[in-house]
């Protein structure tokens, strides 16, 4: 028996790979070089105007490594639900195709199972693993071998409540990301926080600019990743609601195509 390429956990990691480089590059060439200018550019300001009020820049919000991580993270993530969005897509695309071809007002009997079977086996084998086929498959053959349609009508709600599962269970790693982004946020308050009581010395000497900086890094990585989270988890909750739309229709495609033509002996 072949076994099957595991084409999603290869995905999975050169997906992850790419958007490590892509997100460091941006940040070294763009994003951190710019925080750097405005940041110095603000304290000139300062110097000059005792009432001037820095404004809150974009690439200053998002100029450190904590951020960088969760922009990191939700790219990953992004590119994970574009694999399983687009494979749920091609899953959809089937179910505006006729697979069983019976004509209206024929019935199916059970030693006609077997042709019928060969319209769905004649798919390329990328279509016949897809979760339609495998139901159609999997009706037919039980159909023949026990010549009952009641029998056979649980078929569908069966396969469909696994796939169901399967679809859940596959999930657990964009919620883990959705979970860890909020969480590499919170570690970049604390790292914040921590630098800012290390200078509390300066700042009982007058010189608070340590200490605004660190609560800057502090209050910037919560709120970033916090709005992170939220896209993600909206992107989410989308794509489970499309995948459980997919089973859904599957089971009534073939109550409809296929279980309503089927007669007993």
């Amino acid at each position: 028996m072949k076994r099957k390429f595991p084409t999603e956990f290869v995905y999975q990691v050169f997906s992850l790979i790419l958007v490590i480089i892509i997100v460091h590059a941006v940040y070294v060439t763009s994003i951190r070089p710019t925080a750097f200018e405005i940041l110095e550019a603000q304290e000139v300001r300062m110097g000059q105007d005792p009432y001037y009020v820095p404004e809150r820049s974009f690439f200053v919000l998002v100029r450190d490594f904590e951020q960088q991580a969760c922009f990191t993270l939700m790219l990953w993530a992004f590119a994970i639900m574009g694999f399983k969005a687009f494979r749920a897509y091609r899953e959809r695309r089937l179910l505006d195709e006729d697979l069983v071809n019976v004509p209206q007002g024929l019935r199916i009997l059970p030693e006609d199972s077997r042709e019928y079977a060969r319209n769905v086996q004649a798919l390329p084998e990328g279509q016949r693993n897809l979760l339609l086929p495998r139901v159609l498959l999997t009706a037919l053959e039980r159909f023949g071998s026990t010549r009952n349609v009641q029998d056979v009508a649980a078929t569908p709600r069966d396969m469909a409540e696994g796939e169901a599962d399967r679809l859940e269970s596959e999930l657990s790693m964009i919620r883990y990301l959705a979970w860890a982004i909020p969480s590499v946020g919170f570690i970049g308050t604390v790292r914040g926080i921590g630098e800012a009581l290390a200078q509390a010395h300066l700042a009982v000497e007058g010189d608070i600019s340590g200490v605004t900086q660190s609560l800057g890094v502090a209050f910037n990585s919560t709120f970033i990743a916090l709005l992170i989270s939220i896209v993600v988890m909206f992107l989410v909750h989308q794509l489970q609601a499309f995948q459980e739309r997919l089973v859904f229709d599957t089971e009534h495609y073939v109550e409809h195509n296929l279980l309503r033509h089927m007669k007993s002996d």
